[in-house]
């Protein structure tokens, strides 16, 4: 069984560890990064590969990048990305400051192609970490391990899927985080009706995404709320995502706390991007005229029961408005239902009763042991999403070397 002994390791190659491992190559001593490594369980860095379409685009500007909000000098920007591979002047004709999500995925594969000392293995699966005297072991799907005296984990949250769907043949229950995989498999088997659960990004994304890619197919929206709603998006709201406001946030006391993310949600849960929500009303409204239904949003309405017929799933639908139900019938379910509240289970595997994190985002009572992604709680509601990763990176680098040198005694 192969063994490898580093000083950092990061499990997860997406945008926080990537984050992470520019503020190692500008912060740590060459020796330190250099010693560091970053394990990823897919064969690269691409990012939302499951919901990558040319038209999506981000919600955040540019410069949120990994680095610029910590260093706008640093050569890891996403201007100096654009730069050098020759799009600079289109992207700045754009005018518009978030990128087609497409453009941030290349832009994260150049960064991990970049990097000049820390290292990214991929097709490497994290399936356990056990503490040890000097740091955390960490083994592998392939039985292999990896020593270290610092573990960072950035591996995002497991897949909600709700518990009516449970009992449902694997292959017609999609989640979002599986969309781009199992479309092709759709296209290839020309369904009569999809039905897509959900009222967030995730849920009107495929249901959009389902309409031009599958001709014929019926594909209807299920949603519980009373319509679909478009992110709060003033410029007093998206201050919470600045990353100044993290030490605000967390100095509350907990009931603030709680108070003040219920008031944050609508920036970010629960609803959609405007100019998506106008495509998706502008196309119900042209098939109408054209006397088609191939596009449908029900509101107020709960799935009670899921079962299989034949090759058809069957939905059973209550309208909350009048408690009547009726019964759809599609030949596929995808779901934008989120992900689980709780730490992912790589992290309840590791045995901590309370896995809550300081403010430079070290878990309570256990040494060396990082959180990024996972803190809304304590740390607001940017921490799950890119507006907060520079800063953060930054603040995690400079936590590691000061704990080193209180450990070493210098």
């Amino acid at each position: 069984m192969a063994s490898q002994n580093v000083w950092l390791l990061a499990v997860g190659a997406g945008p926080s560890n990537l984050a992470l491992a520019v503020a190692l190559e500008e912060l740590a001593p060459e020796s330190k990064a250099a010693n560091s490594l970053i394990v990823e369980r897919a064969p690269d860095a691409t990012w939302q590969r499951e919901m990558l379409f040319p038209w999506t685009r981000s919600q955040v500007s540019f410069l949120k990048d990994l680095v610029t909000l910590r260093n706008p000098l640093s050569e890891y920007t996403f201007v100096n990305y654009l730069h050098s591979v020759g799009r600079l002047d289109e992207f700045v004709n754009l005018g518009s400051s978030t990128p087609y999500r497409m453009e941030i995925s290349a832009y994260l594969q150049w960064v991990s192609k970049s990097l000049r000392r820390t290292r990214i293995e991929y097709n490497r699966e994290c399936v356990s970490a056990t503490p040890t005297e000097h740091g955390w072991t960490v083994r592998m799907a392939d039985e292999s391990t990896v020593s270290c005296r610092h573990l960072v984990l950035g591996v995002g949250r497991d897949a909600h899927i709700p518990a009516v769907f449970a009992a449902l043949p694997r292959e017609k229950v999609i989640h979002s985080t599986e969309f781009r995989s199992k479309l092709a498999d759709l296209a290839g088997t020309r369904p009569q009706t999809i039905a897509v659960v959900g009222g967030a990004q995730s849920a009107t994304e495929m249901l959009w995404e389902s309409y031009q890619s599958l001709p014929g197919t019926r594909c209807v929206l299920l949603t519980r709320g009373v319509g679909l709603r478009s992110y709060e998006h003033s410029k007093f709201a998206n201050q919470v995502y600045q990353p100044s406001f993290v030490d605000t946030f967390y100095r509350s006391e907990p009931e603030v706390r709680h108070q003040m993310f219920a008031d944050m949600r609508p920036t970010n849960y629960g609803a959609s991007d405007p100019e998506l929500l106008d495509t998706l009303y502008r196309q119900m409204y042209q098939d109408r005229l054209t006397d088609q239904d191939r596009l449908s949003v029900v509101v107020n309405s709960d799935v009670v029961a899921a079962t299989s017929e034949g090759d058809e799933i069957v939905l059973t639908v209550v309208d909350r408005t009048t408690g009547l139900s009726e019964e759809l019938r599609c030949s596929a379910v995808l779901l934008g239902t989120g992900f689980e509240p709780g730490p992912p289970r790589l992290i309840r595997n590791l045995g901590i009763e309370d896995v809550t994190v300081d403010r430079k985002y070290r878990v309570r009572g256990v040494p060396s042991l990082y959180l990024q992604g996972l803190n809304e709680q304590t740390h607001g509601i940017a921490d799950s999403l890119l507006s907060v990763l520079g800063i953060r990176a930054g603040e995690i680098v400079a936590d590691i070397l000061s704990t080193d040198e209180e450990r070493d005694g210098r």
